[in-house]
């Protein structure tokens, strides 16, 4: 894979990456009208997105950090984007180009005041995983095999506005309103803050692999604090299949269903027991062992639970308050998905909405086992998605529904689902993890 010797870390440098990328979707929206008039108005289509999802794509590896990782989260969303975004942008979880051998050097130095091999015994300049915010190398220390985090230049620093550059477009493809927007925006920009500590993420690693250590089937590395620094990350090297290719290659149904209850033991026992959760459940961020252990890596986006929001959103997973209209519609208010500006018109919408979405997206909470190998669950979870993102009624409403803890909950559940899809696991225990 070719490799980056720089990376645009102004604003304007970034900016004007954003721009010519522009131009080029402007040129490929040109191609269509072309090309519709030639040809099946769906297929040309379809190459519109994939000509698009390309150009998109190969401006934000370049630039790294936030808008990578903004993409990154897109990919996430199976069910709202064109599947050539979300093709492309899964490429972003653990497939992108990595910095040259010697900007690698240059950015440790800057990093840490010394050589690399000056502070590890070994120390591979070549990268084995480049992702949105950093990449790893391998290195030894005292007879250790270790992965070494190494965050790219400039991200920490153009968080903010590399978030005012994608801004419009994330508006516009989630239908919110310039009208009270900020607060989702700034729950982004804080976890995308708090994802650029390495620092922070050591403690928080160190904290959720302590209190899961009981979880069976489950393991995490240890961590390095005498090896690591604010912007460098130190911990045991892990072997295993990413999830994506144990997935990909896994035929045997029994260990599937193993690796599925531990995924969802973790995040149910999170959630619950310890209110916060690891917040990126992407494939990326997961390896199965020889042993047919799974292992959890990158605790950087961590989400706390708080108790008002914690109460409410779980109420609404239970089946008999799904079905008490004025203790849903009460509760609907406690969450902010019904606002007091609401017009009587505006409330009838959202509550019919959000009991359809939830009625649906809360099966597994009503069952004692489920199977998420079941495809019929995800494809209606994709038709109503697909129903509200063509609503003109919606779209002509204000889009800004829900506390701003919606954002990264909904993403922890989202990224839960797919993930246990992709496993094809069966025979899943829900409340398995109150036995742990």
């Amino acid at each position: 894979m070719k490799t980056l010797d720089r990376i645009p870390t102004s604003k304007i440098q970034r900016a004007s990456k954003l721009v010519s990328t522009g131009v080029k979707i402007g040129i490929n929206q040109v191609i269509y009208y072309g090309d519709r008039i030639l040809n099946n108005e769906q297929d040309a289509k379809e190459r519109l997105n994939e000509n698009n999802a390309e150009d998109i794509y190969d401006s934000l590896k370049s630039l790294k950090g936030s808008a990578l990782k903004v993409a990154q989260m897109l990919s996430m969303e199976k069910n709202i984007l064109p599947q050539a975004y979300v093709e492309k942008f899964s490429l972003s979880q653990f497939s992108v180009p990595p910095l040259s051998p010697p900007l690698v050097v240059k950015t440790f130095k800057n990093y840490f005041n010394q050589h690399p091999r000056d502070v590890f015994d070994s120390f591979n300049t070549n990268s084995v995983n480049a992702a949105s915010i950093g990449q790893v190398h391998i290195g030894e220390k005292d007879g250790k095999q270790l992965a070494i985090k190494i965050q790219y230049p400039g991200v920490a620093d153009s968080i903010k506005s590399d978030l005012a550059l994608v801004k419009p477009i994330a508006m516009k493809m989630f239908n919110i309103k310039g009208k009270d927007s900020d607060k989702y925006f700034k729950e982004v920009e804080n976890k995308l803050i708090e994802e650029t500590d390495y620092n922070l993420e050591i403690e928080q690693s160190k904290y959720i692999s302590e209190a899961c250590a009981h979880i069976p089937n489950l393991k995490f590395p240890k961590y390095y604090k005498i090896w690591s620094s604010d912007r460098i990350l130190t911990m045991d090297y892990m072997k295993g299949k990413h999830l994506s290719e144990f997935c990909a290659s896994n035929a045997n149904e029994e260990l599937a269903q193993r690796i599925g209850q531990t995924l969802w033991d973790f995040y149910m026992y999170q959630i619950h027991n310890i209110k916060k959760v690891h917040a990126d459940p992407h494939p990326g961020n997961f390896l199965v062992s020889d042993n047919a252990e799974l292992i959890a890596l990158d605790f950087g986006c961590m989400k706390h639970i708080p108790d008002a929001f914690y109460a409410p959103y779980f109420e609404l997973a239970k089946k008999e308050n799904l079905n008490d209209s004025e203790f849903f519609e009460h509760t609907l208010h406690k969450l902010e998905i019904l606002l007091p500006s609401d017009s009587a018109q505006e409330k009838t919408f959202f509550t019919a909405l959000f009991h359809e979405m939830l009625s649906l997206f809360t099966k597994p909470f009503h069952e004692e086992i489920f199977d998420f190998s079941d495809e019929r669950f995800f494809n209606d979870i994709a038709a109503l998605s697909q129903k509200y993102a063509k609503s003109s009624e919606l779209r002509s409403m204000n889009g800004n529904r829900g506390s701003k803890h919606f954002i990264y909950m909904n993403r922890t559940f989202f990224g839960l689902y797919n993930l246990m899809f992709d496993l094809k696991a069966k025979g899943i225990k829900i409340s398995n993890f109150k036995k742990l």
